[in-house]
This record gives C-alpha cells, sequence and structure tokens, in this order.
C-alpha cells in the first residue's frame, strides 16, 4: 500500500484537518526579527507550511507520487508535514487515524466502484477550501458507492 500511503500524505499535506494548530510559547523567543514574549499565544499555520515553495516542488499541486520512497512522515518529526500537530501536544488521535485511514479507504475503494452525483465531471470539482476551526471544502465532494 506505498501509493496509498503516500497519495494519503499528500492530502493531507495540502488538506490539513485542522489548518491553524495553537500553542503557548514556553520563553521568550526572535523568529525573524519579531520577539514572541514568553506564555503568548501562538498558531501555527500548517495550511501554509503544506504550500511553502521554499519545502516543496510545486507546492499548490496535488502530485499523487510526492511521497513515494520519501521518509517523510507525519508523526509530528518531520516539521513540513504536521497536519496532526507535532511534540508533546500532538493529536491524541494521530495513532489511531495513522492505523485506520488507510485500512478504511482502501477497504471502500475495493469494495465500490464510485461516481460523482448529478453527472458531474472532475474538471468540474471545486478544490477550494473555507477556513474554520477545520478546514472544509467550500462546496462539498458527493460521490456515490456503485456495486461493483
Amino acid at each position: 500500500m506505498p501509493y496509498l500511503q503516500a497519495v494519503v500524505k499528500e492530502t493531507l499535506r495540502l488538506h490539513p484537518p485542522v489548518p491553524l494548530i495553537p500553542r503557548r510559547a514556553e520563553s521568550n523567543a526572535e523568529i525573524r526579527g519579531f520577539t514572541i514574549p514568553k506564555h503568548a499565544q501562538v498558531l501555527v499555520n500548517a495550511w501554509a507550511i503544506g504550500r511553502d515553495g521554499n519545502t516543496w516542488v510545486d507546492p499548490t499541486s496535488f502530485t499523487h507520487g510526492r511521497f513515494l520512497g520519501s521518509e517523510v512522515d507525519f508523526k509530528g518529526r518531520d516539521f513540513e508535514l504536521i497536519p496532526f500537530g507535532a511534540g508533546r501536544r500532538i493529536c491524541p488521535g494521530m495513532p489511531l487515524a495513522k492505523r485506520m485511514l488507510h485500512l478504511m479507504l482502501a477497504s471502500l475503494l475495493h469494495s465500490f466502484a464510485w461516481k460523482f452525483r448529478d453527472g458531474m465531471t472532475p474538471q468540474e470539482m471545486d478544490m477550494s477550501n473555507k477556513v474554520g476551526f477545520t478546514l472544509l471544502k467550500t462546496v462539498p465532494l458527493c460521490a456515490v458507492p456503485v456495486q461493483g
């Protein structure tokens, strides 16, 4: 399942479940000339990190094979891919998601053929996001399973 795992990582890179991760500064810090005081509330922008042109080649396009053969993972050690956060405050559901996401997605893909509702084509899909506490699609996708 390396290809499926690579596609899931690429999906989480472009569409992290929580785009802004709240943190509190444990000590005074200086970042790019700005002073962050101790105990200040800061937001880590996982959405922007996943689209950083200094880190990713062609950062805004979905490249399904980007992570094939790559050691970069979303466990919180590789800070260029942090859809579940990192460090002591990483999402407690990440280990379950890491184990179950690939299994459930592979089962759904294997068990059904899929089509868009109302005759929509892939070119008509709107992949824009609206930001809230979680990242949502502006126009929700509705895929219909067809018993195959």
